[in-house]
């Protein structure tokens, strides 16, 4: 990966990121999965870009949902926690996003380092 794709791919993680924290506000158990998703997918596409690639959005939501599952196997007293956090007021509020940011940048690089070697060569 060049430090330019390094860039890129920062400015694209961190975004999703912060995108996907402000979507994890919502006090409603699930609604932070699907967020963290819908955010992923968008991300996933947008570093295929960086490395001259191109999928299509159900192959980016496949590639999302397994990073989600794989991050959250390696993690999973996280997950339970973000998920549980969403009973607890205003404690819960800030518990959620945190997580799902840590959890959203794990995996974006995860697929950002995939992309490199599906499409970096070319």
């Amino acid at each position: 990966m060049t430090p330019k794709h390094q860039s890129l791919c920062r400015r694209i993680i961190h975004s999703a990121a912060v995108t996907a924290g402000a979507g994890n506000l919502v006090p409603i158990p699930g609604f932070g999965i699907a967020v963290d998703l819908v955010t992923m997918t968008g991300m996933t596409i947008a570093l295929a870009n960086v490395f001259g690639g191109s999928i299509p959005k159900a192959v980016a939501e496949g590639l999302s949902i397994a990073a989600l599952k794989e991050t959250a196997l390696k993690q999973p007293v996280k997950t339970i926690t973000k998920e549980l956090s969403r009973f607890i007021p205003l404690i819960g509020l800030l518990i959620a996003p945190t997580i799902s940011i840590g959890m959203i940048e794990a995996a974006g690089w995860n697929i950002a380092r995939q992309m490199d070697r599906n499409f970096g060569d070319k």
